[in-house]
């Protein structure tokens, strides 16, 4: 299996379609999104650790060092900021999912949607919990 990489704001990106092979064999996908976006759609793929990314200084002795991991948020934004926590933590194993999970429901590839947890906003970066009148 020929997966390929592209260099990105001085991180290796792979595209969701190379990610998501990865991930079916034996690759861990790092979700740094913040709860109220996980709680509404989450990758659908065996092994995905959640921490927000302004929370993953507290959560690095919990990651494997020795398995690939992927970091993925919304769109690419806070995952670089995660991807250069990691790496000056240390580890060398990861790469970056380019377009996070915007790009990865984009490519069909398979999602898991709580639409109690809809969000709602005029753009990506406003998102918010959807308030539900009754």
């Amino acid at each position: 299996m020929e997966i390929i990489t592209f260099n990105s704001h001085g991180f290796k990106n792979i595209t969701p379609n190379d990610a998501y092979k990865l991930l079916l064999k034996d690759a861990i996908l790092l979700d740094v999104r913040n709860s109220a976006y996980t709680a509404f759609k989450k990758f659908d793929v065996p092994e995905v650790l959640f921490c927000p990314h302004n929370e993953l200084g507290n959560f690095l002795q919990k990651l494997p060092n020795n398995r690939l991991l992927i970091v993925a948020d919304s769109a690419g934004l806070f995952s670089k900021e995660a991807m250069q926590m990691l790496q000056n933590n240390g580890f060398s194993n990861i790469l970056n999912l380019a377009g996070g999970i915007v790009e990865w429901e984009r490519d069909g590839l398979p999602v898991i949607v709580d639409k109690n947890e809809r969000l709602s906003g005029s753009c990506m970066c406003q998102l918010r919990p959807r308030e539900i009148n009754k």
